[in-house]
């Protein structure tokens, strides 16, 4: 700097603007505070752009013109606003005037280039102006306004600038602005001056786009540093650079105003006495700034490289998602090359959530301000075909339409129905909402086929001239080669895929290197939007049960059982044993009760995440039978599952979501679930991705999560919400390692393991043929039925082919069970292997091809494994004794340790371990053990053996190593049922009498504590 006062910031930024920025420089006497304009601008650009309206106005009106003219302008921006009237003008005496002339999408028109560069953008310093707010005299106060920015004479921009080097920050321009600046000023009128204000010093950029007081909000505009909030250090210049060298920069506030700024509107129904009412919420949207970046970066790219590339943007949640969306769809939809040609023809938004539709509809229409632009598509084939082909901008579908669309459409056109998608020289942007849903399988496959119809079909025709394949027809070649060219990335499409959790296909796939080097192409972490403030950190309040059983064998053989079948029986039995949903139920009820329902004003809401469906019948039965038994109120539940749920342990008893909440729809669900009277809502399976309720506060977890599972379902409850400083998880069935596994690779930077050998698809083909349970002629003929051209199809063909597949599954049920495992597993590895490695290497085999297609048929024809029933040992076994008791609380700390890279397909876990069959009781032994304790047996006294199994314990000897005897001896606490457990056998009745008693349980407790504390001492001091 060259000096180190807040004047000497100001000045740099100013040099900064003017200088290479695109403005010139503003005297502040040049505002007029009583129409908060700068009145010489705007009639000055008014006669240069448009002369002759100007002259026709003023042989009307003579010397009253121009006072005439900002008159109106300044009823039409009380009225419309100033973000309507810089991109849709004003009235003056029937006279439409522009304000601003954006930048064309193309360069071929000069005379609009000409009308651009007409704009006059402005820089200002010390705009004073007398405020409506009052001192403690009572007298009117004066206002100062650091940095004010305008286009056109009308003001858009307001900074206020501090230096740390005077003791101030950014967050005293921000207090500044809710304390000392008045919305009722005209200056700062939600939607009527200025649009954006921003509080600045070197370091950091906070901004907001609506004064109110203490209800001002401001979020940060800044880049990010280390996957965390922040800026990084520039070396030689302010890490707040980018604020005045970039985003300001005249052409980007334009391009800003013009394309990214839009007013967005939410309207919802409330019920009160006098009826429904509605209630209108406006919000004024400003970019953030990875928001901006990351549309900017991808549109220059597409611009630059032109069609056939794959981003991937890995957003966290609370990104901005939906706008960002928008913004890219927008801008490629009307985005030319250094030609001057369209990139893109149609852009494809393909998304399974309704409020996007709607949201970019009207986001779009503010850009436009016109219809036909976006399109959604139903289930209309021709409204599909003709969109496509007419060069509909914006076309928004979901991915599960097109494997239907497709195939009408083949129907259609093979009945002359005249509809047919011409995609011959179009070129398609498809942008994919939620990446890893959409991209897998046969449904991009037909996604890919319909947009590339043309080029695909000519691809053909240049093959078949060269290669033939014996033991095809040219026909049912040409759809083999058709279907192979569709898996491949097709050069007339680019993919711009959205997640927060990416998998290792996603960032495979959609592989257009950003920063780092690798995919993704731009990122927004879960890290920068938990310090950002824009989503809580779901793991802050993390605690974990574990739950302590013993399992005795009723029957008095010891029948032979296979050992992982049983395992999941057993399990499955204590899941849904009555004690087990008793207690876990108790334990959320009063959790509920005591530190969740007074949350958020008393309106915070809970999910129980249940692990199966039959699950989530019992544990709501159990949960209204609790709340009724206990005489509690203000706790109602609702339940979620898909189907009817029959209850084995109650022959004749259905149940229905519907049933089980009243009637009530299941579409009316989630709006009824936001009602205050319904507080806790029960899930299997379902509302564990996508549901967005900023009420939810506290889950609780009775089920096994793992990897994405685990991130999505945690991750309903980081919205953030009025009065929401806090979340709840209680986890009955994860251990906080597990948890910090699945969430660390996607907390900051997504570590990706080695790709798949592509040589590995030959070798899966050699294993499956070498079981001769099929042979390449069965797959020859199973493909020269297949492939045939869809309008010879007949009732025969399918008879042929499932007498084909009959005869496979045949020689398959012939062979021993751990053997049909085997094959199903290398089957399923080649599909799967294949499927995706397919849209990566672009396979010339047709043999790889035809064996695709075989083995997905096959494998749907193969019985289940077993005979397709549950392993049931209810009456066998029998619960003993069920403990179940806290383990850990407080934080996962994410910041520590590193993630584990994500794997692609391979052949791993294909080969099953073979099921042993073990006598049941030494299973019971054995899953007592896993669920109680594993540690080696000692042969001495029962509290002995107790002490002398801890003090080989590593974990216990650190602890007591580490702490004082107090800490020690809570640590302890928690270890103990372990120990006891382990040496239960023989140790029955004092075993019994410790586990039910508890002041016999805190003697052994206090006695085992000091022995261990000071054993443990002594030996570290020899």
């Amino acid at each position: 700097m060259s000096g180190h006062t807040e004047n000497d910031f100001e000045t740099a930024i100013e040099a900064g603007l003017i200088g290479t920025g695109g403005y010139v420089k503003r005297s502040p006497n040049a505002y007029d505070e009583s129409l908060a304009l700068f009145p010489d601008d705007v009639t000055g650009f008014l006669k240069d752009s448009q002369a002759t309206k100007w002259a026709q106005l003023e042989a009307l009106l003579g010397v009253k013109t121009e006072a005439t003219v900002l008159d109106s302008l300044a009823k039409e921006l009380e009225i419309k606003g100033t973000l309507h009237v810089l991109r849709h003008g004003f009235k003056c005496y029937g006279k439409t005037f522009r304000l601003a002339y954006f930048r064309p999408n193309s360069g071929m028109n000069p005379e609009a280039a000409a009308l651009y560069a007409a704009n006059r953008l402005t820089i200002t310093r010390q705009v004073a102006f007398t405020s409506v707010m009052k001192n403690a005299e009572g007298k009117h106060r004066r206002c100062i306004i650091d940095v004010t920015l305008s286009l056109n004479g009308l003001p858009v921009v307001t900074a206020e600038l501090k230096n740390p080097l005077t003791g101030q920050r950014a967050a005293d321009a921000v207090r500044q602005y809710v304390e000392a600046r008045d919305e009722r000023d005209l200056l700062f009128a939600f939607k009527k001056r200025a649009l954006v204000h921003f509080a600045v010093d070197p370091d950091e950029v906070w901004m907001t786009t609506r004064l109110k007081g203490k209800e001002t909000v401001f979020l940060p505009f800044n880049r990010g540093h280390n996957h965390g909030a922040g800026n990084p250090p520039v070396e030689g210049n302010w890490k707040t650079h980018y604020l005045w060298d970039e985003v300001l920069q005249a052409d980007s506030l334009l391009d800003i105003l013009q394309r990214f700024m839009h007013l967005e509107v939410k309207e919802r129904q409330v019920k009160t006495d006098k009826g429904a009412r509605t209630i209108r919420k406006e919000t004024m949207i400003f970019p953030r700034y990875h928001q901006l970046d990351a549309v900017r970066k991808m549109v220059a790219h597409a611009r630059e490289q032109g069609s056939g590339r794959n981003y991937l943007i890995q957003h966290s949640a609370g990104s901005g998602k939906s706008n960002s969306i928008a913004w890219l769809a927008h801008r490629l939809a009307s985005l030319h090359d250094a030609q001057d040609q369209k990139v893109f023809h149609s852009v494809v938004v393909v998304t399974d959530r309704r409020v996007l539709d709607q949201q970019l509809q009207n986001t779009i229409y503010q850009f436009e301000h016109k219809t036909g632009v976006v399109e959604k598509i139903d289930e209309d084939t021709q409204q599909l075909a003709r969109a496509l082909s007419q060069g509909t901008p914006i076309i928004i579908t979901t991915i599960q339409k097109f494997p239907f669309i497709s195939q009408a459409l083949s129907t259609l056109e093979r009945k002359g129905a005249g509809v047919k998608i011409d995609t011959a020289g179009r070129r398609f942007a498809v942008i994919v909402d939620e990446a890893h849903s959409s991209q897998s399988g046969e449904t991009a496959t037909a996604l890919r086929g319909m947009l590339n119809r043309d080029g695909i079909e000519a691809a053909i025709a240049a093959q078949m001239s060269d290669e033939e394949d014996d033991d095809l027809s040219a026909e049912a070649r040409a759809a083999l080669l058709r279907d192979a060219l569709k898996r491949a990335r097709q050069p007339n499409l680019s993919f711009f895929a959205f997640t927060a959790t990416p998998k290792f296909k996603t960032k495979v796939l959609f592989d257009e290197p950003g920063p780092s080097g690798t995919s993704p192409f731009h990122e927004y972490t879960m890290r920068q939007a938990i310090e950002e403030g824009f989503i809580m950190d779901v793991l802050q309040n993390y605690t974990t049960y574990k739950r302590f059983f013993g399992l005795i064998k009723q029957v008095e053989n010891d029948p032979e059982v296979p050992r992982k079948k049983a395992a999941k029986a057993l399990t499955r039995y204590l899941e849904l044993h009555p004690v087990n949903i008793e207690q876990v139920v108790s334990v959320i009820v009063e959790h509920f009760r005591l530190y969740v329902m007074h949350e958020l004003g008393g309106r915070a809401k809970a999910m129980v995440v249940t692990g199966s469906r039959l699950a989530a019948v019992k544990y709501k039965l159990a949960f209204d039978q609790y709340i009724k038994a206990n005489g509690y109120t203000g706790i109602r539940s609702l339940v979620a599952f898909s189907g009817t749920v029959e209850d084995p342990d109650d022959p004749g008893a259905s149940y229905t979501e519907v049933s089980m909440n009243d009637g009530l729809a299941e579409s009316e669900l989630p709006e009824t679930f936001e009602r205050d009277d319904y507080r806790v809502l029960l899930v299997a399976e379902k509302y564990q991705t996508g549901f967005d309720q900023p009420l939810l506060q506290t889950m609780y977890v009775v089920k096994k999560l793992a990897g994405v599972q685990a991130v999505q379902t945690l991750s309903r409850l980081n919205r953030m919400a009025p009065g929401k400083a806090r979340t709840f998880v209680l986890d009955f069935a994860n251990e906080e390692d597990d948890i910090f596994k699945a969430f660390k690779p996607y907390y900051e930077a997504t570590p990706i393991g080695e790709n798949a050998d592509p040589h590995r698809l030959s070798e899966l083909q050699h294993k499956l043929l070498e079981w001769a349970i099929f042979a390449p002629a069965d797959v020859g003929a199973f493909a020269e039925v297949w492939y045939r051209p869809k309008r010879e199809h007949s009732a025969s063909d399918h008879r042929v082919m499932n007498a084909l597949l009959d005869t496979v599954v045949h020689r398959f049920g012939e062979r021993e069970e751990h053997e049909q495992e085997e094959f199903r597993g290398q089957l399923t590895a080649y599909r799967n292997l294949y499927a995706f490695l397919s849209q990566i290497i672009p396979y010339q085999d047709s043999e790889l091809e035809k064996l695709y297609t075989f083995v997905r048929n096959l494998i749907a024809k193969l019985p289940p494994p077993g005979d397709g029933q549950a392993f049931v040992l209810d009456d066998e076994v029998a619960l003993r004794y069920f403990r179940l008791q806290q383990m850990t609380e407080g934080s996962i700390e994410l910041g520590k340790g590193y993630a584990a890279p994500l794997k692609g397909p391979t052949d791993v876990g294909t080969l099953r371990v073979a099921e042993e069959p073990v006598t049941l009781s030494s299973l019971v032994d054995k899953l007592n053990e896993r669920f109680g304790t594993d540690f080696n047996e000692a042969d001495q006294l029962f509290f002995d053996q107790i002490r002398a199994t801890a003090e080989g314990n590593e974990q216990i000897i650190e602890a007591a190593r580490a702490n004082n005897l107090g800490d020690f001896s809570s640590y302890l606490e928690r270890a103990l049922d372990e120990l006891f457990i382990d040496r239960m056998e023989g140790n029955e009745e004092i075993f019994s009498r410790i586990m039910t008693d508890k002041a016999f349980r805190s003697a052994a407790h206090e006695h085992l504590a000091l022995e261990i504390f000071r054993r443990v001492r002594e030996d570290a001091e020899k």
